[in-house]
């Protein structure tokens, strides 16, 4: 089975608003995006298909045949368009980016020939991203960033093996990074709110289990977490889903962008089946 994917843009306007709700208990819940006048993103549409390879052309599907699939359905339906004034199913649903990427796939679900849909990521902005996968689960990620130092140098290991190892990022006065720290919540999007879960929350528990923790900290020697840990980015994530775990139910995984090219994530065990 092969898999490729396509990217396409579009832009709109939504506001969210719960019409059985107060005007106060709309804006206790949905904060700024409750503004009456709207407001508005430029979307990024990541649409991933699967299929198997045809020997004669070499290819499974023409790429241009999902962007022009994709694009003419959101021409038609999203592109330009006040989602909860324009749209049926967006006056009836608050146009969350995990109600929205989950009518995206049930409107393409069908549409391509000698392929099927496999995975879709709908970023919001860069910061927030929902995911519709063949499974029928959809996935939430919210991207947090916190500046730390750290020594790589394991207590099990001599300190000549830990120079070898880790080499520069051995330097006992340590180094820097600015990470960047996906937290990623699954689940069905509540029938009340359009979410999986509050973003007002989940921001309250990351704020005060992770970055009042470890933001400008050197994460040996600064933090109780890391006393004893070799604080590589592997370990990092095992810690902050460790920490977010109990506080977050439906968490899916953490990950790490230590660097732009540099990225790990940790699912926990019982996710791995172990």
């Amino acid at each position: 089975m092969l898999y490729l994917s396509r990217r396409v843009d579009f832009s709109a306007t939504h506001t969210y608003n719960n019409p059985k709700w107060s005007k106060e208990r709309n804006q206790t819940i949905f904060g700024k995006c409750n503004n009456p006048n709207g407001h508005g993103h430029d979307y990024k549409l990541e649409v991933m298909v699967r299929g198997k390879l045809n020997i004669k052309s070499g290819i499974v599907v023409n790429t241009t045949d999902i962007k022009r699939i994709v694009n003419n359905f959101l021409a038609e339906e999203l592109d330009g368009k006040f989602l909860d004034r324009e749209h049926p199913n967006f006056i009836e649903k608050i146009p969350t980016t995990e109600n929205l990427v989950n009518y995206i796939w049930e409107s393409l679900e069908n549409k391509f020939e000698g392929c099927e849909l496999y995975h879709l990521r709908l970023h919001e902005n860069y910061y927030l991203s929902a995911e519709r996968k063949i499974e029928n689960m959809t996935y939430l990620t919210r991207q947090y960033h916190l500046c730390a130092a750290h020594r790589l140098h394991s207590i099990h290991l001599t300190d000549e093996e830990n120079l070898k190892l880790f080499g520069k990022c051995n330097n006992p006065h340590g180094h820097g990074h600015n990470y960047y720290v996906d937290v990623q919540v699954k689940g069905t999007p509540s029938k009340e709110t359009g979410m999986i879960i509050n973003l007002a929350e989940l921001d309250d528990i990351v704020e005060r289990e992770i970055m009042d923790k470890f933001d400008h900290m050197n994460l040996n020697l600064d933090t109780e977490e890391f006393k004893e840990l070799n604080p590589t980015s592997e370990v990092v994530a095992m810690v902050f889903y460790n920490l977010l775990k109990s506080h977050i139910p439906n968490l899916h995984k953490v990950g790490i962008w230590e660097t732009e090219k540099n990225y790990f994530e940790y699912l926990g065990e019982d996710d791995y089946g172990i």
